[in-house]
């Protein structure tokens, strides 16, 4: 820490240790509040043969990698604000530690939004949502980071600065430089700035919540192509397991939430679409409005563990995955994590869009039994030419489990890019598939 403060003397440092629970931590913690210190901190890095893990607040602290301890943990909690925003244009400038839910409210004040439901969206920030192309079940209808960033301002290992992208909508000169950098969890440059596209808040919000008996699954299968072969437009088509409904409603079934944003006379034309199509046999439709509709998401997008607050020894661990599927089998996928739940006495929650297929897994049990039920997990998945990733998971597991799963064939192009960008791996070292 001595040389790090001789060289930044104005930059604010803190003594830290290793983080034997989750990993990824530093000997020293730094909080830059410029540009000019991000530069000169990794230059300093790279030349001295520094290794550097890069976090906003930290959530996500548990997403990867396989060092327990770096010599330095640069968190940007502390390089927050909007820099520029453009209400005519829909377009918002942010610096990339800005809480997620911070940058919302301000944008609410003008009656816009970033088109975003990432998980922890009060711990998130702006530049750990875009790092790990993190999205929620409004993704459906909204697409994910990669549709709405339109230019990144990020610092390479060795000090350099670069641009990508722009700060309008219309830009299409070159190669989308963007995508290299969104989902490469800071393995390649800090994202200092991000440049994002807005939309409108809706002019009215509904959540239709529909609740089906265990043995009615074929049903709802059944409804689910109907409605997705109608005029529905919905923002989320989520698929809820008993337990997650249970805890969000007070109602143990499997259930469905269908998302509806547009303005007020279009939302109830839709919301009366599925009500005259839900089967008989079902339970009773709920109507969700306003307040009680972005409620109902919050709390579905806050079960996640994260990598804050946690305590670091327990008896029962928990880890996140993401399930990847196609659209349909997003229900096979859930009904298999749910007898999960019996075989290998779990606590299992989770939830799965069928307009984009993806499945958020809590699983909580003992590492013997959480350690087979993602190996089970993943036997499924490969049936159906998925995959499962574990976002969160204690470091200890980490050296057991491989996170990412199996290399893909196009693995040598991340080698390339990570040799090319960061020859002497300075940034976040291992915590992206392969060991990147």
């Amino acid at each position: 820490m001595s040389d790090l403060k001789s060289a930044f003397p104005e930059l604010a440092m803190e003594p830290g240790s290793p983080d034997s629970w989750l990993g990824n931590g530093g000997h020293v913690h730094v909080y830059p509040t410029s540009e000019k210190e991000v530069v000169g901190l990794l230059k300093f890095a790279y030349d001295h043969g520094k290794s550097v893990s890069v976090q906003g607040n930290g959530s996500k602290r548990g997403f990867g990698g396989l060092k327990e301890s770096y010599d330095v943990l640069l968190s940007l909690s502390k390089y927050t604000g909007v820099i520029e925003h453009s209400p005519g244009d829909m377009v918002v400038t942010v610096k990339a530690g800005t809480a997620f839910h911070e940058l919302q409210a301000y944008l609410a004040k003008h009656q816009q939004q970033v088109s975003l439901d990432p998980a922890m969206p009060h711990l998130s920030t702006v530049g750990g949502v875009i790092a790990s192309n993190d999205s929620g079940p409004k993704r459906m209808g909204y697409g994910s980071a990669r549709d709405i960033v339109l230019g990144l301002k990020v610092v390479y290992p060795d000090g350099t600065v670069i641009r990508t992208g722009g700060k309008v909508v219309k830009n299409v000169a070159g190669y989308d430089m963007n995508k290299l950098f969104i989902g490469s969890m800071g393995t390649i440059g800090v994202i200092t700035e991000i440049t994002l596209k807005l939309m409108p808040l809706p002019k009215c919000e509904s959540l239709v919540f529909i609740p089906f008996q265990d043995n009615r699954l074929d049903e709802l299968r059944s409804f689910v192509v109907t409605q997705f072969d109608s005029t529905l437009e919905p923002t989320a088509f989520e698929f809820i397991s008993p337990s997650l409904a249970e805890q969000l409603t007070g109602r143990k079934q499997w259930a469905l939430a269908i998302g509806l944003e547009d303005v007020e006379s279009s939302v109830i034309y839709q919301e009366n679409i599925v009500k005259q199509a839900v089967p008989k046999e079902a339970a009773d439709v709920h109507i969700f409005r306003s307040e009680e509709a972005r409620a109902f998401w919050n709390g579905l997008m806050n079960i996640s563990p994260n990598g804050m607050g946690e305590p670091s020894e327990q008896a029962a661990i928990k880890v996140g995955l993401k399930i990847g599927v196609k659209n349909i089998d997003v229900l096979q996928m859930l009904a298999e994590c749910v007898a999960l739940q019996q075989r290998h006495n779990l606590v299992v929650y989770g939830h799965g869009g069928f307009g984009h297929g993806l499945c958020h897994v809590v699983l909580q049990g003992t590492s013997e039994d959480v350690e087979a039920a993602i190996q089970a997990l993943r036997g499924t998945a490969k049936k159906l030419n998925g995959y499962v990733i574990v976002k969160h998971i204690p470091f200890f597991l980490r050296q057991s489990i491989n996170v990412w799963g199996d290399k893909p064939d196009y693995f040598f192009l991340f080698e390339g890019i990570k040799a090319s960008i960061d020859p002497r791996r300075v940034l976040n070292e291992t915590r992206f598939i392969g060991g990147i």
